[in-house]
């Protein structure tokens, strides 16, 4: 059956499961949601279904595993975009009719890095593209895309995983030794943050630690023990988010972490805005440090 493998997302699996067994399929989708929840995985998937060839059903599967399927193209970023050129490419390249199956597919993966030149061009493709064509458009942000390109597609938005599902996932593939209910909400329902979260785990661990027992430090303490939070560039919004998650269960304790949330809200807009880093940071720390301690707070007036 075809996305038993992936998880997340029935509803949508059987709206295309439907699609699957009537051979009906419809010519441009757009794939919405967060990042590293699976519209890939789906997309992939469904490709491999239109492209079922019923006189090869094997030699069609077997070639589409090993990415080597002649009806079937994949569109990523060339660097930070994804140009002009790589449209035209797929305009060339779709109007050739399908070697092994009676349909192509085209997925353009994170399509919201499409150049406006890039999209316009697409446009003319979604008007009248060829009856054989399927165009996948995978996005986690439909707001950069052009209102004529998403009134052309098929909107299928996809739900973040629950903690529950998530959970399963991290269980049966052995993710994490163990794994508690503070970085499961940092994952967010992600499997992609999942496997980041991994790829850093001395880091969470580390932050975790620091930010349960902040009120137990002084200023410099918070600054010797965030070292490798300096070190987090490539990934400070969503360690800063971590953070908060951390902060919030503290509330609880103790009110003087009420406010605690709009400084780490303003550190990540003063970062996207590329300020200087290790003083946005030292900044930060600096405040939420004076925020739990009530008494310099009072000092202040």
């Amino acid at each position: 059956m075809p996305f038993e493998k992936i998880i997340g997302n029935n509803k949508i699996k059987k709206l295309l499961q439907e699609a699957i067994s009537t051979r009906h399929f419809l010519h441009s989708y757009l794939f919405v949601g967060e990042n590293g929840i699976g519209k890939k995985m789906f997309a992939k998937e469904f490709a491999k279904e239109i492209l079922y060839a019923k006189d090869s059903k094997e030699s069609s599967y077997e070639q589409f595993d090993n990415n080597n399927h002649p009806d079937f193209t994949i569109i990523n970023p060339d660097g930070n975009s994804i140009k002009i050129e790589q449209i035209r490419i797929l305009q060339n390249k779709i109007m050739e009719k399908p070697i092994l199956s009676d349909k192509k597919v085209y997925i353009i993966d994170d399509c919201e890095y499409m150049t406006k030149e890039a999209q316009n061009s697409l446009l003319k493709t979604l008007e009248e593209p060829p009856e054989y064509a399927v165009i996948i458009l995978i996005c986690s942000n439909e707001n950069l895309l052009l209102n004529t390109i998403k009134s052309r597609c098929t909107k299928i938005v996809f739900q973040n995983l629950s903690k529950e599902e998530l959970e399963k996932y991290i269980k049966e593939q052995n993710l994490f030794s163990s794994i508690n209910n503070t970085l499961l909400e940092a994952m967010g329902g992600s499997i992609g943050k999942a496997y980041g979260i991994k790829e850093k785990e001395d880091l969470y661990k580390q932050i975790e630690e620091i930010f349960l027992n902040i009120e137990k430090f002084d200023k410099i303490d918070i600054v010797q023990k965030s070292t490798n939070l300096y070190k987090a560039k490539d990934d400070i919004q969503n360690v800063l988010d971590y953070i908060n998650i951390i902060l919030f269960k503290k509330i609880k304790e103790n009110n003087n972490f009420l406010n605690c949330a709009k400084i780490i809200e303003n550190a990540k807009i003063r970062l996207k805005q590329n300020a200087n880093f290790d003083m946005t940071i030292d900044d930060m720390l600096f405040h939420l440090w004076e925020e739990i301690h009530e008494k310099y707070n009072r000092s202040s007036f």
